[in-house]
């Protein structure tokens, strides 16, 4: 088995400088870093991983905590943060909180015994335990798409990282009522999830630039998942005055929505229009295909990563919100012809009522 002391010699260089290659300790010129990077390959040498942190008191690995695993948005958030921590060469430790914040807790608080180095996480509705167990142990952390509020006086160091919510709702709500829609419903997420809470004043804006009232009767909580989404729609449907047109918050909703509306023989957009927040890799294989917000699941992996990184090399930065664009994909279930011609791809996000 290959050792360190192979490694330096065959590069020519000290051990000194293959260990600086290997834990990132100090700038080596990189023809020098190449030639130990190829050594490496060479000789087929693994570094001790247990023995490095033991030394460094890093061990190169990220946590991810993030409820909803199967959910696309959050798929693609994942492989964002999975492609740019190996960039950096760091291993990645996933958990699922399942948006329980006692959950929550377990889960961050066994990360934090493996010594992960840093912590991307998706808070709960409720994350104000969590906020002081990372604030009391001093652990380098990103809130990954939704976002926390500061506890009042705290010193809080993290980051945050999410999409835009309340202009993209805006222009669903906006682009539903110019087809001539006036009850419109929203299936909304979780209460208490920033998410939710900016989705449903988008809602409300977009109701408001079109001159709608609005009607707490034809808002309904999914929850954010399919099967309570269901139950949502069904209320919505039953009410004496029903809305013909609605909008789903997330995309686990959208199925739990598209449940209902099969259930009761309900075509779209004939009988009800539909426009949905997140986009998913199958939206356009539906009859019609889904007018969705697409909300840039990869950037905002990768973004986390990169706040995580400089949080941990300068932990005394303040703290930092980066909000990244969402964009309108036009199709047909909200009632628009194939031959408007809109892109199925994203496009320039529609200007939705200020938020």
């Amino acid at each position: 088995m290959a050792t360190m002391i192979d490694v330096a010699r065959r590069a020519g260089v000290s051990i000194a400088t293959v260990s600086h290659v290997l834990n990132d300790t100090r700038p080596v010129l990189p023809g020098t870093r190449q030639a130990v990077l190829d050594a490496i390959d060479e000789l087929g040498y693994t570094p001790n991983t247990l023995a490095r942190s033991l030394v460094t008191s890093r061990t190169r690995s990220v946590g991810l905590a993030v409820s909803a695993t199967s959910n696309p948005h959050f798929t693609e958030i994942f492989q964002g943060v999975e492609a740019r921590t190996l960039e950096h060469g760091y291993g990645l430790l996933l958990a699922d909180p399942h948006d329980d914040p006692g959950h929550e807790r377990k889960v961050v608080r066994l990360l934090h015994e493996r010594r992960v180095d840093g912590m991307i996480i998706a808070p709960s509705a409720t994350p104000d335990a969590l906020v002081r167990y990372l604030g009391q142990h001093d652990v380098p952390t990103v809130f990954l798409d939704r976002l926390v509020d500061p506890p009042a006086g705290s010193d809080f160091r993290h980051d945050q990282v999410c999409a835009e919510n309340t202009g993209p709702m805006a222009s669903l709500v906006t682009h539903l009522a110019e087809r001539g829609h006036r009850r419109i419903g929203l299936v909304a997420g979780l209460p208490g999830l920033s998410t939710t809470a900016e989705r449903m004043t988008g809602y409300r804006h977009g109701l408001a630039h079109a001159g709608l009232p609005y009607d707490e009767r034809l808002v309904a909580h999914g929850d954010s998942r399919a099967e309570t989404a269901e139950e949502a729609t069904h209320r919505l449907l039953s009410l004496g005055a029903p809305p013909g047109a609605l909008v789903t918050a997330d995309n686990a909703m959208t199925v739990g929505a598209l449940r209902a509306l099969r259930d009761r023989g309900l075509s779209v957009p004939d009988d009800i229009a539909l426009c949905c927040f997140d986009d998913f890799s199958w939206a356009d294989l539906f009859t019609p295909r889904l007018t969705v917000i697409a909300q840039p699941g990869r950037e905002l992996g990768a973004t986390a990563v990169r706040l995580l990184l400089e949080r941990m090399a300068s932990p005394r930065l303040e703290s930092r919100t980066v909000r990244l664009p969402s964009a309108f994909v036009h199709r047909t279930s909200c009632g628009c012809p194939e031959s408007a011609g809109h892109p199925e791809t994203p496009e320039t996000p529609r200007k939705g009522p200020e938020s």
